[in-house]
């Protein structure tokens, strides 16, 4: 879990040990197991750096690890944690669109009636980066804004991609849609609609 949380970041078997809250022989027997099996890769260490650690990407399941990390611990979790607990009054929708080559996350965050505090956001986003290991691309649009998306628009291309996670769905939190304003003449429309309705 640990290696695979920082699947770009080379860590030694101490680090490990400590990230894991394993004791030392545990962590090392647990190592061993998982270089031997192909999970983890040894890297030489350079002049007096201590050996690391690292995800090797080339085992025949890695990208099914990397998927159901994605989803649960690496990702997904921390991020729907966050959003809940300091955001659910305003964050009506959340997906994770994709994770680039150096381990970016990009992060949509789609909000209701209220719009989340900027620098709050701003803060627990760096807070959660420290924490996954991970540096986190955000953006932050209303619900009316994604259900008017033009199909061609850079957003809904990345939503529409297979490898999209919905961290946040429709009714996962508090936050109320936004007020639609009622333009004028839908307003006549619903007036005339009325009077033209037969008295019975």
């Amino acid at each position: 879990m640990v290696a695979y949380a920082a699947p770009d970041q080379p860590l030694s078997s101490s680090e490990l040990a400590k990230r894991s809250k394993l004791e030392p022989d545990d962590a090392a027997r647990t190592l061993e197991h998982l270089v031997e099996s192909g999970i983890l890769k040894r890297s030489k260490p350079k002049a007096d750096e201590p050996e690391t650690i690292s995800v090797d990407r080339a085992f025949i399941f890695h990208n099914e690890l990397r998927s159901i990390a994605l989803k649960s611990f690496a990702a997904a979790e921390p991020v729907r944690s966050m959003l809940r607990s300091k955001f659910k009054d305003s964050v009506m929708r959340a997906f994770i669109l994709e994770e680039d080559k150096d381990g970016t996350l990009e992060l949509l965050v789609v909000h209701g009636q209220l719009m989340p505090d900027e620098s709050a956001m701003k803060a627990a986003c760096q807070k959660l980066s420290k924490n996954i290991h991970r540096h986190l691309k955000v953006h932050v649009i209303s619900n009316t804004r994604i259900n008017n998306l033009p199909p061609r628009d850079p957003l809904a291309l990345k939503l529409a991609a297979s490898g999209v996670l919905e961290v946040i769905a429709l009714g996962d939190t508090k936050a109320q849609p936004p007020v639609e304003k009622v333009g004028l003449l839908q307003s006549a429309k619903k007036k005339l609609a009325t009077l033209a309705r037969p008295l019975a």
